[in-house]
C-alpha cells in the first residue's frame, strides 16, 4: 500500500498522540492519589530503554515523528519513575518517624 507523504505524516502525528496520551491518565492518578504502588518500575526502565533505541532509529531515519514520539516518552517515562521514586521514599521516611 503506498501512501503520500502528507497521509504518513497525519498517521504518524496520530500515533503518537495516542501513545503519549496513555501515560497522562497514569501521571495525573498518580499525583492525586500519590500511589503507584501497582507501576513496575522495570517496566518503566524497559520502555525507556526502548523508547532511546526507537530514537537512535528515528535519527538514523531522520525521521522527525519518530524522534518527536520516543523523546516525549523518555520525558514521560522518567515522569512516573520519578514520581514513583518519590513517593517510595517519602513512605521509607513515614515508616522511620513512626
Amino acid at each position: 500500500m503506498e501512501l503520500d507523504e502528507t497521509t504518513m505524516g497525519v498517521i504518524g502525528i496520530l500515533a503518537g498522540i495516542l501513545i503519549l496520551s496513555g501515560w497522562v491518565p497514569q501521571i495525573v492518578r498518580g499525583y492525586k492519589t500519590k500511589r503507584l504502588n501497582d507501576v513496575s518500575p522495570y517496566l518503566m526502565i524497559l520502555i525507556f530503554a526502548g523508547a532511546v533505541l526507537w530514537l537512535i532509529y528515528g535519527i538514523a531515519l531522520d525521521d522527525v515523528y519518530i524522534m518527536g514520539v520516543n523523546l516525549a516518552a523518555m520525558v514521560l517515562t522518567m515522569i512516573v519513575l520519578s514520581m514513583k521514586l518519590k513517593l517510595i521514599k517519602m513512605l521509607q521516611n513515614m515508616q522511620r518517624l513512626h
